[in-house]
């Protein structure tokens, strides 16, 4: 039977990518049946897109998405940076769908500041083909170190991820790059919020940051390449949702998303036509 919450906020699905765990994520937007849905950037990666690599289990996320709209759930798009060529269509509704560059939702009379972040990170913004070019090397480092891990877990060792021990050295390394998750919060506080809710740098978070100025809880949603995570929001309580401690909450559905008559290149026009 599936969940009924509140909120649910993805982010960092990277669709369209090598890295991309879309049978994890089906099956979690399976077992899940929100009010609201926020995809917080970075859903389909446009940078790293090509038109030879979009594997059924993608078509099938979009969609899944697309059934969350016609039955009902409000889904709203907020864009990222690897989707940033969806900026130009923003402040776009239809029915249950919206289109924004970043919202504010009030949840029990509390309100929450909804953006992907990438405004803050001083490499895409000043250096944008060396962003590109970083991506398309995580890419690439994410589909070595899944055969690694396979050879890893066949030898009865422990994973191990390549990709955050080399974001963690060039993120100390790169001094220009600043405090993400302090620069979010303490724009929050001084601007009044409750929440602030971003993903973008793939760190599964929630944690309350206070100064002298007030406080916030800092919530970050994290990615499905290799946190496989999620925020939830019900009852009053933001729960961080990690797939790998947490898959005793899924269960398979008994008519899971398939993909007839769908194509996600016509619920791409759909969106936006």
């Amino acid at each position: 039977m599936k969940r009924k919450v509140e909120l649910v906020v993805v982010s960092d699905l990277h669709l369209g990518t090598y890295g991309c765990r879309a049978s994890e994520l089906l099956k979690y937007l399976d077992s899940i049946e929100p009010k609201t849905l926020v995809l917080n950037g970075d859903i389909i990666d446009m940078w790293q897109f090509k038109k030879s690599y979009f594997p059924e289990s993608h078509h099938k996320v979009l969609k899944k998405l697309s059934n969350f709209i016609s039955e009902g759930t409000e889904v709203i798009y907020i864009t990222g940076n690897h989707d940033e060529l969806l900026r130009k269509f923003t402040d776009f509704q239809l029915k249950d769908f919206s289109l924004v560059n970043k919202v504010v939702l009030e949840l029990d009379g509390k309100k929450a500041w909804i953006f992907h972040g990438d405004v803050f990170d001083a490499s895409i913004q000043h250096s944008k083909w060396l962003a590109r070019l970083g991506g398309w090397g995580y890419d690439t480092l994410i589909r070595i170190n899944t055969v690694t891990n396979w050879a890893l877990v066949k030898m009865g060792r422990e994973k191990y991820s390549l990709a955050k021990k080399i974001k963690s050295s060039v993120k100390n390394a790169v001094k220009y790059i600043t405090d993400f998750e302090i620069t979010a919060s303490n724009l929050a506080i001084e601007n009044g919020y409750d929440y602030v809710i971003c993903g973008h740098i793939h760190q599964p978070q929630k944690r309350e940051v206070v100064t002298k100025n007030g406080s916030t809880l800092y919530l970050n949603s994290g990615d499905w390449i290799e946190s496989l995570s999620a925020l939830e929001y019900d009852l009053g309580e933001w729960k961080l949702f990690l797939y790998d401690t947490m898959q005793d909450k899924i269960q398979e559905e008994e008519t899971p998303t398939s993909l007839t008559d769908f194509d996600y290149r016509d619920f791409m026009q759909d969106m936006l036509s």
